[in-house]
């Protein structure tokens, strides 16, 4: 037997939060022409069982942990999510970018950069994890700092 849209929508809810406009286009390849896609999401917006505001918040609280502020608000704009939500949760992740960014950095790289190929790699690696360059200087200039020759004595 076929399952009704809101019966699809039902169960992708049930299984993760999803965005109003990232479900609406999940639904369209189920629509039937009877289908109104845009009121359903009314209506369970309406009930409180879609929530753009909770879907930022599962995303952001997802991604935090390897991601800069850059990278989530791409993907939130990605899925739909208003531009004031955005602005709200990068202001929330830029407040300890930089405790992120070392966090992020520490677990693939060992050692500070000895070349500059390195410290280009190392820098090409935290901006496509969403890091602003000037995070990017932040980290990698103190940790070259703190390998320099001067501490070892």
């Amino acid at each position: 037997m076929e399952k009704s849209l809101r019966q699809r929508a039902l169960e992708l809810l049930s299984k993760r939060e999803y965005s109003a406009a990232e479900l609406a286009q999940k639904l369209k390849g189920y629509a039937g022409e009877e289908d109104d896609i845009p009121a359903l999401i009314a209506d369970f917006k309406g009930r409180g069982w879609l929530s753009d505001a909770r879907y930022t918040e599962q995303m952001v609280h997802a991604r935090q942990a390897k991601f800069g502020a850059a990278r989530v608000a791409h993907e939130l704009r990605e899925k739909g999510v208003d531009d004031t939500l955005i602005a709200e949760a990068v202001a929330g992740l830029q407040d300890n970018e930089v405790e992120r960014a070392r966090e992020v950095w520490r677990k693939k790289f060992k050692a500070a950069a000895t070349t500059r190929e390195e410290w280009a790699k190392q820098a090409r690696f935290l901006q496509s994890r969403g890091f602003t360059f000037e995070v990017i200087k932040q980290i990698l200039n103190r940790h070259a700092e703190d390998d320099s020759p001067e501490d070892d004595s």
